[in-house]
């Protein structure tokens, strides 16, 4: 079948916005401070965000000092400090079950992460673009979709435990069904957005299906695309901690809770501190690709 004989939907019949609009916590709407007058050298408006960013810092970690203050077992800055020097002198050493590094244990999450993102993905895109190229596909799938995404990811664990008989691939597929939404939902709404003289040119050089996906579905709905896939990972980092910490076994967040068992608060704030630094990372990485899809798109 060409696309000439496909029927191509005007994008608001073919996913109502409204219906997509609750697709997460973000919207893959950039958010910025208020630029500076444009005469300003770029080496100046670099040491002025450093210098704002360096007084948050101070004041965060005045908070905290002030909170270690009023609650004794609450560990210092200073306390914290002295012990990530000593987890980060050797983090990747590995004695065992019950004895690794903080390097070994980033990496034993990143691992399921990125198995059930990588999965998530896998399904989501091609999910998300018939869902956003279907209407009927739309109509059928969207309530389930609408049922299943506010479940909390910790409900489906005993679900996968029980259908798998096994805690670390249970995990990786409870990382999996809640990387999902996000993918599929921004990927219909970017397929929703397609201008239609794009699917005007298509039909007149009667694109068959293959073609017109390749050349029109996907690079128009890239920008969406990578926006899903940067919040799933966003999510998926987040929901590793709380498996992790439910099912026991390595990983970081098995760490933070074996931590606070021992009552050593300050590993559990350093796990924290390493947890929102590696979460940082994934993020800027993601949000790079989105720059350069958007600065591609940008190209005549």
């Amino acid at each position: 079948m060409t696309v000439h004989e496909m029927p191509i939907m005007n994008p608001t019949e073919t996913v109502p916005m409204a219906a997509v609009a609750p697709i997460g916590t973000y919207t893959g709407v950039e958010t910025a401070a208020p630029p500076l007058p444009p005469g300003v050298p770029r080496l100046r408006r670099v040491a002025s965000g450093l210098a704002w960013s360096l007084v948050g810092l101070a004041i965060v970690i005045g908070l905290w000092q002030l909170a270690a203050t009023s609650v004794p077992e609450l560990p210092t800055p200073a306390d914290t400090f002295r012990e990530m020097q000593t987890l980060l002198a050797d983090p990747f050493y590995d004695n065992g079950a019950n004895d690794k590094g903080v390097g070994v244990l980033v990496g034993e999450s990143m691992v399921r992460v990125f198995k059930g993102f990588g999965l998530a993905a896998l399904v989501g895109v091609p999910f998300g673009l018939a869902l956003g190229a279907s209407r009927r596909a739309w109509q059928a799938f969207n309530p389930v979709v609408q049922l299943l995404r506010p479940v909390s990811p910790l409900a489906w664990y005993p679900i996968w435990l029980v259908v798998l008989k096994d805690v670390p691939q249970a995990g990786v597929w409870v990382i999996f069904i809640t990387a999902l939404w996000p993918i599929v939902l921004n990927t219909a709404a970017g397929v929703a957005t397609v201008p239609q003289d794009h699917k005007d040119v298509a039909r007149v050089f009667r694109f068959g299906r293959v073609a017109y996906v390749r050349q029109v579905l996907v690079p128009d709905s890239l920008p969406s695309i990578v926006t899903g896939l940067r919040v799933s990972m966003g999510i998926a980092w987040m929901v590793i901690v709380a498996v992790e910490m439910l099912s026991g076994g390595v990983g970081i967040g098995a760490y933070v809770w074996n931590e606070y068992n021992a009552l050593n608060l300050a590993h559990v704030i350093c796990a924290i501190l390493l947890i929102g630094l590696v979460g940082l990372a994934l993020d800027l990485l993601f949000l790079r690709l989105a720059r350069a899809v958007a600065h591609q798109e940008a190209q005549p």
